[in-house]
C-alpha cells in the first residue's frame, strides 16, 4: 500500500467505495470531463444521467481505466478505489478490471458456450483451483444474474443463441464471475425490449446487496426506479449529485430542473 491508501476514506461510515477529485478527461485538445468530484458508496446503485454527449459514459469508463484503450484520451486528477489511486503506475489495469466489472450497452457474449462465457474471467485470473470450483463459480454467477434456471440444461450451447435479454444477463453473469467489488453498467437496457428491461432492472436492485453498482442511463424513469443516488452531467460538468428522490423532486440547480422537465436534452 502506498501513502495515498487512506486519503478521502469515509471512516465514519465505511461505505465509500470510489472517490474522484478534480477528475478531467481530454480527447486530444477537447476537454470532455471537467473537475468532477464525486463519492460513490458501496452496496448502492448510483445513476449517471444527462443528455447525449454530456460525458456520463466517458466518466464511467474512467472508473475501470477503459479510457486507457483510446490513444488520444488523457485522464487527470485523482480517482480512488478503496482509498488507492487507480491511476498509480503500480496498479495493473487487468487486475483493476477484475475488481471493477463492466456491462456494455449492447450485449456482447463471446462466441463460446454459455459455460465458457462465464468461466472465462475466473480462468484467466486463476480464481478456480479445479473443475468443481469452476462449476460452482459458473452456477453462482448465473444464479446472481437470474439466468441459471433458463440455461442450466444447455450450458454447452452458444451464448450467442440466447435472446437479447438473456444475452445481457449472461454478460452480467460474466462480469460478476470474477467477484468484482464494483459493477459498471453503460446503458445496459437500451438494446432491450420492455420485458427484458424490467428483468434487468429487478436484477440490478438485487445485485446492490453484494456490489456497488454504477449505471449510465438515458432514461430518467430508469434512474428513478433503480438508483439511490443520481448524478446529473451536462456539457462535461457534474452539475448535481445527491439522493435520487431529491434530484428528481427538488433539484438545486436550474440546469437539472430543465433537463428533468424536458426543456434541455
Amino acid at each position: 500500500m502506498n501513502e495515498m491508501t487512506m486519503i478521502d476514506r469515509d471512516v465514519t461510515t465505511g461505505t465509500l467505495k470510489i472517490s474522484a477529485r478534480k477528475a478531467q478527461v481530454y480527447y486530444g485538445e477537447t476537454h470532455a470531463i471537467k473537475d468532477v468530484d464525486i463519492d460513490i458508496e458501496d452496496k448502492m446503485v448510483t445513476a449517471f444521467i444527462g443528455p447525449s454527449g454530456c460525458g456520463k459514459s466517458t466518466f464511467l469508463r474512467c472508473l475501470n481505466r477503459m479510457n486507457d484503450t483510446i490513444d488520444i484520451c488523457r485522464v487527470e486528477g485523482q480517482i480512488q478505489l478503496d482509498g488507492q489511486d487507480i491511476y498509480d503506475p503500480k496498479v495493473d489495469p487487468v487486475q483493476l478490471r477484475a475488481r471493477v466489472g463492466m456491462v456494455f450497452q449492447k450485449p456482447n457474449p463471446f462466441p463460446k458456450s454459455i459455460f465458457d462465457n462465464v468461466a472465462y474471467g475466473p480462468r484467466i485470473h486463476g480464481l478456480a483451483r479445479n473443475r468443481a470450483d469452476l462449476d460452482e463459480i459458473v452456477e453462482k454467477s448465473l444464479r446472481r444474474a437470474a439466468l441459471w434456471d433458463e440455461v442450466k440444461d444447455r450450458l454447452q450451447a452458444p451464448g450467442t443463441g440466447l435472446s437479447g435479454g438473456q444475452q445481457q444477463r449472461l454478460c452480467i453473469a460474466r462480469a460478476v464471475a470474477t467477484a468484482p467489488e464494483v459493477l459498471l453498467m453503460d446503458e445496459p437496457c437500451s438494446a432491450l425490449d420492455p420485458i427484458a428491461t424490467a428483468q434487468v432492472e429487478e436484477l440490478i436492485d438485487e445485485l446492490r446487496s453484494n456490489f456497488s453498482v454504477v449505471i449510465v442511463t438515458h432514461s430518467m424513469q430508469q434512474a428513478a426506479r433503480v438508483s439511490q443516488r443520481t448524478a446529473f452531467f451536462h456539457l462535461g460538468n457534474l452539475v448535481e449529485f445527491g439522493e435520487t428522490g431529491d434530484i428528481f423532486t427538488n433539484p438545486s440547480d436550474p440546469r437539472t430542473e430543465s433537463y428533468i422537465t424536458g426543456r434541455i436534452g
